[in-house]
């Protein structure tokens, strides 16, 4: 176990964030003649909204704009996710209690692929209780199902959870391309599928289902669990939650360039688009947040940022703050993966 433990720890140290690329759809601008600001401009027509004479949007407006986008809450939450039959690609070493294997599943007509792990010995009644388990990046050409995370993924599936691990399209032998976890809907809906995918395992309860979450799989995890109300709760690790708006000025800031501001627009625009404007929908399913705070890769105020939206919002929220520890907690992983362990026997 421990060897598990510094072998987890020691690749994702060398891991880096997805590098956001947030752009924001409109540019200020003001009439000559009036100093009043016109109907806001954008790239494609399309993305004009309708102002009020005073050239105001509305929140109507603007509700109705975010929810052409692809990535938002509202958009996801309309499609479908049929998920498929976990088919087995090849069967690996085991766990001290726990089967290994190599699985697909179907997602947007992709097939892609995930390390599947189930306990040993007879189902409880209505079976398992599942983790849907989202890495964070790792560049998608390095990307092994077998070679990432191990320790945490053991230390669920020793205590008695069936995980999935998902390689987002375009990872490992994964179908599709990868264009990253913010901008673009595609990991999301295979985690999505994911989740409906063992729903359909005879041997996991699905009234049973959470997510955890590290870095990038954090936004992911709460993303998916106010999209699908079926998944009950989430532990999040350093992760990328705080809102888009806060995303777009306070992360990966070039040190040679001034700190980007955001106008009122453009800051409602990516609040909106969010999913943190929507964590009244968690109707009080937990989230578990834990981050250190030297952590060089996400500011620990993101967390901060997610605990403070989930309060207002009136939501639970379990958050542990470990002074001076890194992106992957590597000084407390094994406290850590006990407090994550606990949550979910809590709460599944």
């Amino acid at each position: 176990m421990l060897l598990l433990l510094a072998a987890g720890a020691a690749y994702l140290a060398f891991t880096q964030p997805e590098r956001l690329a947030f752009r924001v759809p409109w540019s200020a601008t003001q009439t000559a003649s009036t100093g009043e600001p016109d109907t806001p401009k954008s790239d494609t027509p399309s993305d004009t909204l309708p102002t009020t004479p005073l050239g105001e949007v509305t929140d109507a407006a603007l509700k109705a704009f975010v929810a052409r986008q692809p990535i938002s809450i509202q958009a996801l939450r309309a499609r479908e996710y049929p998920g498929s039959k976990l088919t087995v690609v090849r069967t690996l070493s085991p766990g001290v209690n726990y089967t290994r294997q190599v699985v697909s599943y179907q997602s947007d007509g992709l097939k892609i692929y995930a390390l599947l792990t189930v306990p040993d010995g007879t189902p409880p009644q209505g079976g398992w209780p599942a983790i849907v388990f989202n890495h964070g990046y790792i560049p998608p050409e390095k990307y092994r199902t077998t070679e990432r995370y191990v320790a945490y993924q053991d230390a669920f599936a020793r205590a008695g959870f069936v995980t999935l691990k998902s390689d987002y399209r375009g990872h490992g032998d994964s179908e599709g391309q990868a264009l990253g976890g913010y901008n673009d809907p595609g990991y999301t809906v295979d985690v999505l599928n994911a989740a409906a995918s063992l729903k359909k395992d005879p041997r996991v309860n699905a009234k049973r289902l959470g997510l955890w979450g590290h870095s990038m799989g954090g936004q992911l995890s709460l993303r998916a669990m106010l999209v699908d109300p079926d998944l009950r709760a989430a532990s999040l690790w350093a992760g990328v939650v705080a809102s888009y708006d806060v995303l777009a000025t306070d992360w990966n800031h070039p040190p040679d360039e001034e700190k980007r501001v955001l106008d009122p627009l453009n800051r409602r625009y990516l609040r909106a688009l969010s999913p943190n404007a929507y964590l009244e929908d968690l109707n009080g399913r937990p989230i578990q947040l834990q981050q250190g705070t030297g952590d060089e890769e996400v500011p620990y105020a993101f967390q901060q940022a997610l605990a403070h939206d989930l309060r207002a919002a009136g939501q639970s929220v379990e958050a542990y703050r470990y002074e001076g520890d890194n992106h992957n907690l590597s000084r407390n992983l094994g406290l850590a993966l006990r407090r994550s362990v606990a949550f979910f026997k809590a709460n599944l």
